[in-house]
């Protein structure tokens, strides 16, 4: 009597595990069946690009008083847009500005100084790479007497290569230069001569492949 009831207590324990294994891997079966069977609805991709498209096209950029076209933009943050120059003074020479519009440095917040950076840094390194430089120039004209003809904070990043000006502090003189053709040809009753909307655009789309 003694021997069968210790025989049942070995026993017991085994039985019990095993019942309880069985019923959880039956139970997690069911439970998997269950998951696998559930349809996910994911959007088509054509909707997606459809949304994109329109979200582009809609987006508006401002530089001081001017409006800029979207297809001249090839990069953007929420609070900076880089765009294509109306006359580069070198290729590869774009504008980094803030979206809202801002006279003058001390104007911009801590965090659109700091997106302003971040934006110039990542499309320097990507136009000096692309244009095969090998430094790049970031310069602010900061104030009418710095030579700013158009009142909205902007960067100008220029890819540079050796030899491209024979001295090199030219490049400032350049800048003043081509800042205040930059104003003349931002006034819409004059016409562009050098570069068509068209080059513009076909320049904005090659700079933005870069980014994607």
């Amino acid at each position: 009597m003694v021997k069968l009831f210790l025989q049942s207590i070995a026993i017991a324990p085994t039985t019990t595990a095993s019942r309880c294994s069985s019923w959880f891997i039956s139970h997690s079966l069911k439970r998997c069946r269950s998951i696998s069977s559930t349809t996910i609805t994911l959007p088509k991709a054509s909707k997606i690009k459809s949304a994109s498209a329109q979200m582009s096209s809609t987006t508006q950029f401002t530089f001081g008083p001017y409006k800029i076209d979207a297809k001249e933009v090839f990069y953007s943050t929420p609070l900076s847009y880089a765009m294509v120059n109306l006359r580069p003074l070198l290729p590869g020479n774009v504008l980094v500005c803030p979206r809202r519009e801002a006279k003058r440095f001390a104007d911009l917040t801590a965090d659109e100084t700091t997106d302003l950076w971040l934006t110039a840094q990542k499309v320097g390194k990507q136009l000096e790479s692309y244009h095969k430089g090998s430094s790049t120039t970031f310069a602010i004209q900061d104030g009418p007497q710095a030579g700013q003809t158009v009142p909205h904070v902007h960067i100008h990043v220029l890819p540079r290569k050796a030899g491209d000006f024979e001295k090199n502090d030219e490049i400032y003189d350049a800048i003043e230069v081509k800042e205040k053709e930059l104003q003349q040809k931002l006034d819409l009753d004059k016409e562009r001569k050098d570069r068509s909307l068209e080059e513009m655009n076909q320049e904005a789309d090659q700079y933005r492949s870069l980014f994607l």
